[in-house]
């Protein structure tokens, strides 16, 4: 079986001690120390509040490296939610919920190339996107343009969690079609990932 190389990141020693220990001895992951040359697969960086400092240390993993980034957070509100998929974070975990079963469906998502999110906070950015065009696009006419409306469908239901496979499904695609479509859309917008497409379709208002 293939393990998945996960690297764990904190401020303090405790958080990375106590996280990379619950990893361990799962089959599925193989902690890797600091100093290994090896690059990870996944990167869990794990913080209280995304701060400055937080984000600068994002942004510095993502510089170092192209490994999936997974951002572990005691508070985590909307505009969290864009800043850290700006810095390329393509999962997020409320530390609440971050047990080790949690962890490791996050980290199985990141290496397959599938975001993780919060179902609340997605909810919330889809009903502020919604305020927006109603009250005020609508009224001025303005409509957003730059997504195919199957590329909308597909990032519609990635923001609702679906998997490619559930994707292909639901659209009766093929699941190579789906991931074509996604690596389209992250191209030539010249996106990060998928979590990052539906971060920009949201903001743009056309999903």
């Amino acid at each position: 079986m293939n393990r998945t190389t996960v690297r764990v990141y904190a401020r303090d020693p405790i958080s990375e001690a106590g996280v990379s220990s619950a990893l361990r001895p799962r089959p599925e992951v193989r902690v890797v120390s600091p100093d290994e040359e090896t690059p990870p697969d996944v990167v869990l960086v794990i913080v209280d509040a995304v701060d400055e400092e937080a984000l600068n240390t994002l942004r510095f993993v993502r510089r170092n490296g192209e490994a999936h980034v997974i951002l572990i957070a005691a508070h985590l509100d909307d505009q969290d939610l864009v800043r850290a998929v700006e810095c390329g974070v393509v999962g997020l975990v409320r530390r609440s919920d971050a047990t080790t079963d949690r962890l490791l469906s996050a980290i199985a998502s990141a290496a397959a190339g599938e975001g993780t999110v919060p179902p609340d906070l997605l909810g919330r950015l889809l009903d502020q996107v919604g305020r927006l065009q109603r009250t005020v696009l609508d009224p001025r006419g303005i409509t957003f343009t730059g997504l195919a409306s199957r590329e909308i469908e597909v990032l519609r239901l990635v923001a609702d969690g679906c998997d490619t496979a559930q994707i292909a499904a639901r659209l009766s695609y093929s699941e190579r079609t789906v991931k074509n479509v996604l690596h389209d859309v992250t191209t030539r917008l010249q996106l990060r990932n998928r979590s990052h497409a539906v971060a920009y379709a949201m903001r743009e208002g056309l999903i």
